[in-house]
């Protein structure tokens, strides 16, 4: 079940995975982003550690049902080999209206059928206030024309 573009990875090819990444997770919907990842993948996200596909769709499940209108951009920062590193901020907003900015950064290694065997995640949640919001766009994929994080200064 290969899942192009496959490593080793070059600009163009990291920079297309990145963007099917975003997507994928501005999809929000787990069943869709879940097999992007190998059977054990091993993750650690904030001070949760997760393997496997089940455990991987539970997380992504109650993220999705906790941050609300979710919006993603994903930036590449170095690639190499089978090996990617992204910087991102996304926004959303909890059940009481309080938005938020998480930024973060990733680091992803690749099997060879091009699904994510690892991925290390550390972030940060900023309250904004809603009229400091940058994403705007309606909810699904960033449009092509949208700004991306350098182009916001973020």
């Amino acid at each position: 079940m290969d899942r192009p573009p496959l490593p080793p990875f070059t600009l163009e090819t990291a920079t297309q995975k990145v963007r099917m990444a975003e997507n994928g997770w501005n999809s929000r919907d787990a069943d869709i982003v879940t097999p992007a990842y190998t059977d054990d993948s091993q993750w650690r996200n904030r001070a949760e550690f997760l393997s496997g596909h089940e455990a991987i769709h539970a997380f992504l499940t109650r993220k999705w049902h906790k941050e609300l209108e979710y919006r993603l951009i994903k930036e590449l920062w170095a690639f190499s080999g089978n090996r990617i590193a992204v910087r991102y901020a996304y926004e959303w907003r909890d059940d009481s209206g309080q938005w938020f900015r998480s930024y973060g950064n990733e680091n992803w290694e690749f099997a060879e059928d091009g699904r994510m065997a690892n991925r290390h995640a550390s972030l940060n949640d900023l309250p904004i206030a809603e009229t400091e919001r940058l994403f705007h766009w309606p909810q699904g994929p960033r449009p092509d024309d949208h700004p991306g994080l350098s182009d916001l200064g973020l």
